[in-house]
């Protein structure tokens, strides 16, 4: 029972990384949450900072993600490794190293999902750039990627906890893009021009 909770605590740590706040400062020294949404993800990151920086946190949440939902199978711990990605996930959104104000749980989502179904995350990232080419909205990008998920575990495996967790993980996305769901119906989201 030790071993789990330190496990659980280990991927909350690991999510609580906010990889946008440690390059914003140390590359660049400025604190990307006083800039762009003020949030801590990949998203704002590109947008202040540029692409390398951008992609620099992209990763790092992601991996985050994958690591930690890797740590009961490192440890032979008898826990599902989308439990522990859950925790992450939770980091990340609400980080003890950055005041708990962190970012939408897209990213490291995904980096979960890459650990546990590496062909359900290349799929994802289909949807997502195919959603963002016709769209350019990036926050509408990332919830249609988690309705797809959702579909995907539903109708085409039966891995019941796999879907229980793409559906807490969209439920989280969602739910962290609610000012953005507002933006979108009013018009006012920004959109990508890159694309």
């Amino acid at each position: 029972m030790v071993t789990k909770l330190l496990i659980l605590a280990a991927a909350y740590l690991l999510g609580s990384i906010p990889f946008a706040l440690v390059v914003g400062k140390v590359g660049y020294g400025i604190d990307i949450r006083e800039h762009g949404s003020g949030n801590l993800g990949g998203t704002n990151t590109f947008r202040v900072l540029g692409v390398k920086a951008g992609m620099m946190v992209t990763i790092g949440d992601i991996l985050k993600g994958t690591l930690a939902a890797s740590l009961p199978v490192l440890f032979a711990v008898d826990m599902h490794p989308l439990l522990a990605g859950i925790f992450a996930v939770i980091g990340h959104m609400y980080p003890l190293f950055a005041g708990f104000r962190g970012g939408k749980a897209v990213a490291t989502s995904g980096g979960v999902i890459l650990f546990y179904s590496p062909f359900l995350f290349f799929t994802l990232i289909a949807v997502f750039f195919l959603t963002l080419y016709l769209s350019k909205y990036v926050s509408l990008s990332s919830m249609m990627a988690g309705v797809y998920a959702i579909i995907y575990t539903v109708f085409f495996t039966d891995d019941i906890p796999l879907t229980i967790v793409v559906a807490v993980l969209t439920t989280f996305i969602f739910y962290r893009h609610r000012a953005n769901i507002k933006r979108i119906i009013n018009k006012t989201e920004p959109k990508i021009k890159w694309l």
